[in-house]
């Protein structure tokens, strides 16, 4: 009788890619939820929870990056400074136009484990205001969202 063995991928295994993704019109959260996926490693079909199998991704034009009703002028980023009284309160509206990719890791951020692992993932994400990135060595493939 032959025994089926589940696959797990070793660290030093996996080869990792690198997408590019245009964020020009695409709604947050799907941009978000897709990028994630990649991050994670959830695409490929040796995805093994505890091991980053997940490739690199560069996002570009974040400037443009939809929000869809009224989530630029109603939806608030809170913060805390830690002292008394230092809540500071911002719209997505305002914190797009100021400081587009924080915006955009924040929503994959809050998409990925809450754990070492992925904290380790989110450092493959590039996050860039513009068209132009300074990873066209590592030659990454277009990605659609």
């Amino acid at each position: 009788m032959l025994r089926r063995q589940t696959y797990y991928a070793k660290a030093g295994e996996v080869q990792k890619k690198w997408h590019v993704v245009d964020a020009n019109g695409v709604s947050l959260g799907r941009l978000a939820s897709d990028v994630a996926i990649v991050l994670m490693g959830k695409h490929r079909p040796e995805y093994t929870p505890h091991v980053d199998t997940g490739d690199f991704v560069i996002i570009t034009n974040a400037t443009k990056v939809g929000l869809t009703g009224n989530k630029a002028e109603g939806k608030i980023k809170l913060r805390y400074t830690g002292y008394p009284g230092g809540l500071k309160a911002e719209t997505y509206g305002h914190l797009r136009d100021r400081r587009p990719e924080k915006l955009v890791e924040d929503a994959v951020r809050r998409m990925l484990p809450k754990n070492r692992l992925g904290r380790q993932m989110l450092k493959k994400l590039k996050v860039y205001p513009g068209t132009e990135h300074p990873h066209q060595a590592q030659q990454p493939a277009a990605m659609t969202v």
